[in-house]
């Protein structure tokens, strides 16, 4: 069969393709038959995917950043295409092109450099800019590879810095608005709050959870870097580096959020807002993109379970 990309995939059609494995669960029935929930995807979409009556030999295949060839019947599911693997086959990954099957930014890694580096210009702080090019130095150009989540947004390569130069076009509108807000304080916490997620995934490509982020998570991770660094610097009894460090801690704006402090100055409040707009925009930009004038989203989780209308 002719190679057919994962977003041109219809209901009740049946394909023969080569896909990545970004994600696989292991399940059994109710009758005790054991099953297999993966997302699946080429460069263009994802779809989920589920293998019934999971053989072993089958399973063996099976693993997370892996290609492989697969036999599938295209269902509706909840207003949602999903996939039913009928047969899986070995592809030899050496000769995978990977950039075939990895999610890319819309925008230029160059031009997210660009973006950022023009951001850290408008730092008049010397203190803060010695700290946000210390870090951005310390992960080098993974800010520029890494995603900003595993699913929900941004979520691939150059996702985080995708992510960084939306926000700071808001921050940098919001400090023009308002007098009393610390531009530098702002920008830094928008290029700064998520960088922790470098350590928290495994990879750019395929998004899991290292070991640090799931015992640790990217707040924490980040926060210890910044005091790393602040040492390094002889700033860490400055009060640049303790604000800093608070608008990493308080970026998720709620307790329940992972924020194990809630923000406590004006800069690290907007900071959560910034960040929700965002994301938020990316999240139903992300659901509306297939859809035509006239229908809704499914239920989106993210955004507590509503549904979006896409209109003309």
């Amino acid at each position: 069969m002719d190679k057919i990309l994962v977003k041109d995939f219809k209901e009740g059609s049946h394909v023969n393709t080569n896909l990545l494995i970004s994600s696989l669960t292991k399940g059994v029935t109710n009758s005790g038959a054991p099953y297999m929930s993966l997302v699946l995807q080429d460069a263009s979409k994802s779809i989920d995917a589920k293998i019934w009556d999971l053989k072993p030999e089958v399973d063996k295949l099976l693993a997370v950043g892996r290609v492989c060839n697969f036999d599938l019947e295209i269902n509706m599911y909840r207003n949602a295409l999903q996939a039913k693997v009928i047969k899986v086959f070995p592809v030899n990954q050496s000769e995978v092109k990977m950039e075939e099957f990895a999610f890319n930014s819309p925008i230029a890694k160059e031009v997210l450099r660009e973006n950022i580096a023009d951001a850290i210009k408008l730092i008049n702080n010397e203190k803060i800019s010695l700290i946000v090019n210390a870090m951005l130095n310390f992960y080098a150009g993974d800010v520029y590879d890494y995603p900003a989540a595993s699913k929900i947004h941004h979520n691939f390569i150059g996702g985080l810095a995708t992510h960084v130069s939306g926000m700071i076009k808001v921050a940098n509108a919001l400090a023009d608005i308002y007098p009393s807000v610390n531009r530098d304080y702002l920008l830094a916490g928008v290029i700064l709050h998520d960088l922790g997620k470098i350590e928290e995934f495994t990879s750019p490509v395929v998004t899991e959870y290292s070991t640090q982020g799931k015992l640790l998570g990217h707040i924490s991770i980040m926060d210890a870097r910044l005091l790393n660094v602040g040492r390094d610097l002889k700033l860490e009894d400055s009060e640049e580096l303790l604000l800093l460090r608070h608008m990493v801690l308080s970026h998720h704006g709620q307790h329940e959020y992972g924020s194990p402090v809630l923000p406590g100055i004006l800069e690290a409040e907007l900071l959560t807002f910034i960040d929700n707009i965002d994301s938020r925009v990316a999240i139903i930009d992300k659901n509306l993109a297939d859809l035509k004038p006239g229908e809704f989203s499914p239920k989106i989780f993210a955004m507590e379970n509503r549904c979006f209308y896409k209109h003309d």
